[in-house]
């Protein structure tokens, strides 16, 4: 089985201290009294030396960018809040922000050394400690709720937050919205001596992983391994067992893990949905995760499917 405590995103038990939200004037005190800022650039964090999360003060003059921090949870004693400063535009002639699967471009701010910088957390996530990925998860997650929920769903009229940030208010007609997050099935598919990967459109030259998929309304979690296989492979599953979850803040899911028996071999892929769907064998597959393999690329470390996939090789899934 894979422990959640070696999962990236998981296992750090932060304190969430939900029972302080409410408290505006203890959560104004933990802030002001040693308070810690993560500023979080269009859903990039503040990195300092590539290793670790880079914290600031309030009233630093990076946070004039944003609006109310929300508060993350108390780490060891200490109050940890983020804050969205996406308002903020780099100065001309800073690299621009990449589209694609992975922005490598980094952005440098006045008011800081040179060793913090705002990155892609794709590609830091597997240097942090557990802590540090926690809250950066949350943090992540949460701020990009409140970015693309500003107006009432109800009403329409712009909603404020409160609750620390992890509620929005409706003054207009009195409704109240928090955070969601997405539920995502992630199968490794297996038959024999071999395993189902799949590749989606736009993913780095010869990237494949496991599939996955979002839980439907009305669904059970094992009805979408299945529902999601047979919709992007054509291949039919039968029993589906339960591994670990996840959360993946890219932007606000949670990722559950699943080793699923197929049933079927042929492979019908949905060109909507997938590039390509192969079978790998266990030989291939060890070649792929050693940097070995001629043409396919191991899944990115710190992601689930990349711990499926080793713990199958390991014979530790069982």
């Amino acid at each position: 089985m894979i422990s959640t405590q070696t999962l990236t995103f998981s296992g750090s038990a932060l304190d969430r201290a939900a029972e302080l939200r409410p408290d505006t004037q203890k959560i104004a005190t933990l802030l002001a009294m040693g308070g810690q800022v993560l500023p979080i650039w269009r859903g990039k964090p503040l990195i300092v030396d590539g290793v670790d999360l880079g914290w600031v003060p309030v009233g630093h003059p990076v946070l004039v960018h944003g609006a109310e921090p929300v508060f993350l949870g108390l780490d060891n004693g200490i109050g940890r809040f983020a804050q969205d400063i996406s308002d903020w535009a780099p100065e001309a002639g800073a690299e621009a922000v990449q589209a694609g699967f992975f922005d490598s471009s980094s952005q440098f701010h006045p008011s800081l050394p040179d060793s913090h910088v705002f990155l892609e957390l794709r590609g830091v996530m597997v240097q942090l400690s557990a802590r540090s990925a926690e809250l950066v998860a949350t943090a992540k997650a949460v701020l990009h709720w409140h970015r693309s929920h500003r107006f009432c769903a109800v009403c329409g009229a712009a909603s404020v937050p409160i609750n620390a940030g992890w509620q929005r208010a409706c003054n207009a007609c009195a409704a109240q919205h928090f955070p969601r997050t997405d539920p995502v099935v992630i199968m490794l598919v297996k038959r024999g001596n071999k395993v189902l990967m799949g590749r989606s459109h736009g993913w780095p030259e010869g990237m494949y992983s496991c599939l996955a998929g979002f839980v439907e309304p009305g669904e059970t979690i094992e009805a979408a391994v299945r529902r999601e296989v047979v919709e992007e492979t054509g291949i039919t599953v039968g029993a589906v067992r339960y591994v670990a979850s996840q959360p993946w803040p890219f932007p606000a899911s949670l990722m559950m893990g699943f080793v699923a028996e197929a049933l079927t071999e042929e492979i019908t892929i949905d060109p909507k949905e997938l590039e390509d769907a192969i079978w790998v064998t266990r030989e291939e597959m060890l070649d792929v995760m050693t940097g070995e393999h001629a043409t396919m690329r191991p899944a990115r470390k710190g992601a689930i499917a990349y711990h499926l996939i080793a713990n199958w090789l390991a014979d530790c899934l069982e």
